[in-house]
């Protein structure tokens, strides 16, 4: 098996998700290799043999500086046109799943999503995918080659493995009609420590807060932990907090070291979202909340009562 991994960047960083992709195809075996496209990348690329990588292939280029999705279709479509790659790897998000969209079409090849899993069964490679609200799973597979797969966010942790890469540059032939779009402005939400995505911390709140005001407990505890904010879905709905602290089924998938739950219900839409947390700390009134039966730690109580107890608790171990 020879493996292609799209390593997505940001602000000059690799982005934890692609690692974490790039981290699982070296664990699978074969021939591990990963593609870096953008503008003033090059020096990203070393460390990309930190978490498997065999080599890098580097496209460095003021037409890839916007992430654009099909000039980066057409950069993987030369390379994989040379390169003899029968996987392609990528972990979602949103340019992510534009360039694997565009790519399939353009390939005419078979593209999986969401799978949090891949394995290898009777020489063949298998994805596993969750259905029906994640209450099942089921192994997909693929017809032919490229095989090209959507990772979902937050499934699987980047881990070092101390190697080295090798460094080709490329020159991807671009369409015409692939830079015939520009991008005139990118808006970055302003906010204040790590995102949800790379967050060790997350303190999460549900309608049990009451309302949004109330939302600054949360803020607090998770400033006193290092943390960052999380949200559930009908808290987003009702316009409590922006869509991008959502957490769930239709929100952002999150693993960190401890996701401590406030006047969440647990609803199997959230869950799916936070399950692979470490540790799941759950604070709710109500004994019977669905949340309690997969928590590890549970507080029944008065949130407005236990939460700013805790936030002092933390601040003073903090502090001695």
């Amino acid at each position: 098996m020879k493996t292609l991994v799209f390593l997505e960047h940001h602000e000059g960083k690799l982005q934890k998700d692609s690692l974490g992709v790039l981290g699982k195809a070296a664990a699978l075996g074969g021939e591990v290799e990963a593609v870096l496209l953008g503008d003033g990348v090059e020096d990203l690329a070393a460390e990309a043999g930190m978490y498997g990588a065999s080599r890098v292939h580097v496209a460095d280029d003021v037409l890839l500086a916007a992430p654009l999705p099909q000039p980066r279709v057409d950069a993987l479509e030369s390379l994989l046109g040379d390169g003899g790659h029968d996987t392609v790897l990528f972990a979602a998000s949103v340019l992510s799943a534009d360039v694997a969209a565009g790519l399939a079409a353009r390939l005419d090849a078979g593209l999986n999503w969401d799978l949090t899993d891949l394995v290898e069964q009777d020489g063949r490679l298998v994805g596993k995918r969750p259905a029906l609200g994640d209450s099942v799973y089921v192994d997909v597979g693929w017809t032919s080659e490229p095989r090209l797969a959507l990772i979902r966010s937050g499934t699987f942790e980047p881990a070092e493995t101390g190697g080295g890469a090798e460094v080709v540059k490329i020159e991807p032939r671009l369409q015409d009609f692939s830079l015939a779009a520009r991008m005139v402005e990118q808006a970055h939400e302003e906010s204040e420590g790590p995102s949800i995505e790379d967050a060790d911390v997350i303190v999460a709140g549900g309608r049990g807060l009451g309302g949004p005001e109330n939302f600054a407990l949360v803020e607090e505890l998770a400033k006193a932990l290092g943390g960052a904010v999380a949200a559930t879905r009908a808290v987003v709905d009702a316009g409590w907090y922006p869509y991008a602290a959502q957490v769930g089924q239709t929100g952002k998938t999150v693993s960190p070291k401890l996701y401590v739950a406030v006047g969440i219900s647990g609803a199997i839409q959230h869950k799916v979202g936070m399950q692979s947390s470490a540790v799941i700390v759950a604070i709710n009134k109500d004994p019977n909340a669905p949340i309690f039966e997969y928590a590890d730690l549970g507080v029944v109580g008065d949130l407005h009562e236990i939460v700013p107890k805790l936030t002092e608790l933390v601040k003073a171990r903090k502090a001695a």
